[in-house]
């Protein structure tokens, strides 16, 4: 994907901004960098990259390129190991983050008259307020319930009549289980769920749709840029439409750091080009997507990125093979009996790897055969043995936030 002659403008703005901040990040990492005339495509590409090492670093306010007077907020991303990353942001930042947040429900079809369950978690991380500032903001009625407390979650959802929710697939999905188990969907009346946080799995959209009779629409975004609300699906299902008069996406290749064509799996990149309060230039996010070239039969003209197939951080090693857990899920997708939920482990016994899979089997099928199904899929389509165990639906663990399914014992 090129820069635009609009998008070019804007970054040479940006550079010129972050150059002359003194002691800034950037003017220290790219010192007088700026994009010229004959080629901005090549100069932009010339740029280091940023990662989340650097944010680290610089913790807690060093990537501020903003004075103190401006900042009216800021967020940490989510992760609970080593140190946190503070993202600062303007008014200018809050604001130009609802204005995205509010093209994401309107790409729903979501109105001011629908009523908005929000589920996702409130506080230093960046959805909760994410949701509920896009909802404002198109006039639509909040429900800021945050995560977990199923029984307080259906009630509202009952009594209030909410027609969105806004959650990650695992939460969405336990709440599906939760009004099946209980009887009640007839007293539901959600259309539409808005997606985001984590990979999931065709065979988990199905189950969440069906089971709570809904739309769903997939939205990305990351506490680095902005948060969620930087792209969403639209009713064709065909990749996120993501914002580009705001941030500029490129896809590279982890190994070589390139950028490949338009078309080919790589790692996202992404470069801001109105933030002011943290902007980020040439940020490698780790997901591992792709821009889908052509326009969407919706007719918006804004650049799609297909949905995530893992991260690059998510590989694992197992006898010489690399695994992403979107490989397992691709090849689950395809096996009759095997439903939405699985989880691995991985663990180093008698001097080899031993990779164990848990996957939950639907009713009125064949543990043995089915099972057999799985280890000769992965064997075949990945190149790896696995040992496949079958076990009961709702088995396997439920989150409210995020659902771990990797687990490597070997170190």
């Amino acid at each position: 994907m090129k820069l635009t002659p609009e998008q070019t403008e804007k970054l040479r703005r940006q550079l010129a901004r972050l150059a002359n901040i003194e002691d800034g990040f950037y003017a220290k990492k790219f010192g007088g960098a700026n994009l010229g005339y004959d080629d901005p495509q090549a100069d932009f590409e010339a740029l280091p990259f940023t990662n989340k090492d650097e944010l680290r670093d610089v913790y807690p306010l060093g990537i501020a390129a903003a004075p103190e007077e401006k900042i009216v907020r800021i967020h940490s991303s989510s992760g609970t190991t080593g140190t946190p990353i503070i993202i600062p942001y303007t008014q200018k930042d809050v604001d130009d983050w609802a204005i995205q947040f509010k093209r994401c429900y309107e790409m729903a079809g979501i109105t001011n008259t629908d009523r908005i369950q929000v589920t996702p978690g409130y506080g230093l991380w960046t959805a909760g307020i994410g949701f509920q500032l896009g909802a404002e903001l198109l006039g639509a009625m909040v429900v800021p319930m945050g995560p977990g407390n199923t029984d307080k979650q259906l009630k509202m959802m009952e009594d209030l009549k909410s027609t969105v929710i806004c959650a990650t697939s695992s939460f969405a999905l336990l709440l599906a289980e939760e009004i099946e188990k209980r009887g009640i969907k007839d007293k539901i009346h959600l259309t539409k769920g808005v997606i985001g946080s984590e990979r999931w799995g065709d065979k988990m959209r199905r189950r969440i749709a069906n089971e709570l009779g809904v739309k769903l629409f997939d939205i990305y975004g990351l506490t680095e840029i902005y948060g969620p609300g930087i792209g969403m699906s639209c009713e064709h299902e065909c990749g996120m439409h993501c914002w580009d008069d705001y941030c500029y996406f490129e896809i590279i290749d982890p190994k070589t750091g390139k950028n490949v064509p338009d078309g080919e799996f790589g790692e996202l990149v992404i470069t801001t080009l109105e933030k002011e309060g943290a902007p980020l230039i040439r940020y490698c996010t780790h997901d591992l997507t792709r821009i889908i070239p052509g326009e969407c039969e919706c007719g918006s003209p804004y650049t799609r990125i297909d949905t995530l197939i893992g991260r690059t951080d998510d590989m694992v090693k197992v006898k010489g093979v690399n695994i992403y857990p979107g490989q397992l899920e691709d090849v689950l997708r395809d096996i009759e009996g095997v439903s939405s939920e699985y989880q691995v482990m991985i663990d180093h016994l008698n001097g080899k790897d031993i990779m164990t899979l848990f996957f939950e089997l639907e009713l009125g099928y064949s543990k043995h055969d089915v099972e057999n199904a799985v280890r000769a899929a992965i064997k075949s389509r990945i190149g790896l043995t696995v040992e496949p165990k079958s076990v009961s639906i709702g088995e396997l663990p439920r989150s409210e936030k995020k659902t771990a399914r990797v687990f490597d014992n070997r170190y």
